[in-house]
């Protein structure tokens, strides 16, 4: 019998995977992609009697696939903090998922796994953009200052790796990277030994360094929303820099905007990091567009629609926010 490992790309995918088999080793297809690439499911070729184990996509959108895997008796494991909508009651399903603001899929395996590997889920809840969930993690394990900071680097620089519009923008494919981080129970290890986390921290302080150069397209009381041009480097940084954005301005929201080679937009939304809200209501309103109440995007925005977008993320963030 056959297991498959199906995980985003990014900072949260890997380390809940790498988490996972640590403490459960077992031989597995893997299938991952780019952070948007998150309709995977439809990728496995799993036959009766198969496994697979899902981290960090959306439910809601391999629905689909997932239950024609569950009807053809293919046990299913899933963790996840995205939008999942209504799940199957099939005894063939186990799912751990958690949309609350302040939790990643790498939380919810630290919590199955009673925090046996918990460094790994604080540099995932760094790199997701969860530096209040990290540092409550990294309190509970006793860790040093400069402990944290390094897995907060190691956090946003698997992350920043994943963004791009296809694998070929990345630096390194998110596949080769796991393989990279798996003999490496000991992230600090990690760190020590693998230049490959230094190129990508240098790549990514070039690429927010020309992002924080492009001027807002609108600039508002409660938040920003930014388009950054079409090139390589304005796709992989999309993401964190919209992280940045929200670090820096936490009491607002962020939108961050990529134009695609077909003249549409990839779209990056932060919420406001003091009370996350919205950003999944946003963006779910639109084509292609999923996430959680803190971060979201939308795969393609059509370029028409970018003043009905801007119009939908005043109406969403410029409310007064709940007490």
């Amino acid at each position: 019998m056959a297991h498959f490992d199906v995980f985003n790309g990014d900072a949260d995918g890997i380390c809940a995977l790498h988490q996972l088999r640590l403490a459960r080793p077992r031989q597995a297809t893997l299938i991952t992609g780019a952070k948007r690439d998150i309709a995977l499911v439809k990728r496995v070729q799993a036959q009766p009697g198969d496994s697979l184990t899902v981290l960090d996509i959306s439910f809601d959108t391999n629905r689909a696939a997932i239950c024609a895997l569950l009807d053809r008796d293919i046990h299913v494991e899933y963790f996840d903090h995205h939008h999942a909508g209504d799940l199957p009651m099939n005894v063939n399903l186990m799912a751990h998922i958690d949309t609350t603001a302040q939790v990643c899929t790498s939380v919810l395996v630290d919590r199955h796994l009673q925090g046996r590997h918990r460094s790994w889920a604080i540099a995932a809840a760094f790199g997701d953009n969860l530096p209040r969930t990290a540092r409550d993690l990294a309190q509970k394990a006793d860790m040093s200052e400069e402990q944290i900071e390094q897995l907060c680097e190691l956090g946003e620089s698997i992350n920043y790796n994943a963004y791009g519009d296809s694998v070929e923008d990345l630096f390194i494919a998110p596949a080769a990277l796991y393989e990279a981080i798996k003999p490496y129970a000991d992230p600090f290890e990690f760190i020590a030994s693998e230049p490959l986390l230094e190129r990508l921290a240098s790549c990514r302080d070039d690429d927010l360094v020309r992002a924080q150069q492009i001027t807002p397209l609108i600039a508002l009381q409660y938040g920003s929303v930014c388009v950054l041009p079409d090139e390589p480097w304005a796709r992989r940084v999309r993401g964190v820099f919209a992280n940045a954005l929200a670090i820096e301005e936490p009491g607002h929201a962020h939108a961050v905007l990529s134009v695609n080679p077909d003249g549409n937009y990839a779209v990056s939304v932060r919420a406001p990091l003091e009370q996350p809200r919205g950003a999944d209501e946003l963006c779910r309103a639109f084509p292609g567009g999923n996430g959680r109440v803190g971060a979201a995007g939308i795969d393609c925005l059509d370029s028409k629609r970018l003043d009905q977008f801007v119009a939908a993320f005043a109406r969403v963030f410029g409310r007064p926010m709940p007490r």
